[in-house]
């Protein structure tokens, strides 16, 4: 069974809201699924080039203590546009993501080709019923083990990597779905809600 091909589930942690306003990124983390299945993941710490405020460091305990021997930026997303190559890509709340990715591989004059898909509102069409999109939410909602600290980018993206799987296996089983390919995905995202049983059942 075809799941979307193969795709990189990616988060970010970063200083703050918005690379327009001078954020960078502080972490990320990454998981490559091919077929549904989880082939390989990339973790690092990056230095933004000036302190994190005491916000940040509670909120993603990533300390500026942990940052200061930390790689530059340039130099981890260097390796990370080599990771990702030009596999499809897939966030929690992508647009968020989706800023600072292209914010900080801009720094370094590299590109990305694949296309983003959000699984935050892919799971606003496969999960009406639940109590809300957060990813912890949807993670309890869809009973996926999990056993570490949200608000880490591994840690964030192997549980959307999970949260991304079964929502293919929900379809598939749902609508006898034998292959769901990325484009699919996108475009369920993109459906009003009353319309996803429609472009489902046409598959």
């Amino acid at each position: 069974m075809s799941k979307a091909g193969t795709v990189i589930v990616l988060d970010f942690e970063t200083t703050g809201l918005s690379p327009d306003m001078g954020d960078r990124a502080i972490e990320i983390g990454a998981i490559c699924i091919e077929n549904g299945e989880i082939i390989g993941r990339f973790q690092q710490l990056m230095n933004p080039g000036r302190r994190v405020d005491s916000f940040i460091e509670e909120y993603t305990g990533i300390t500026n203590k942990m940052l200061e021997d930390a790689p530059p930026c340039s130099e981890v997303m260097n390796q990370f546009a080599d990771f990702i190559g030009d596999y499809n890509l897939v966030a929690h709340n992508s647009s968020f993501d989706r800023r600072f990715l292209d914010a900080e591989l801009a720094k370094i004059s590299r590109k990305y080709t694949g296309q983003f898909a959000c699984s935050m509102l892919a799971a606003r069409r496969v999960y009406p019923d639940a109590p809300n999109h957060k990813l912890g939410t949807l993670v309890e909602y869809v009973n996926i083990p999990s056993d570490g600290s949200f608000h880490r980018a591994l840690f964030d993206s192997e549980m959307t990597a999970k949260l991304w799987l079964a929502m293919l296996d929900e379809l598939g089983e749902r609508y006898d779905l034998m292959d769901i390919p990325f484009a699919l995905m996108q475009k369920l995202t993109k459906t009003p809600k009353r319309s996803v049983h429609k472009l489902l059942q046409n598959q």
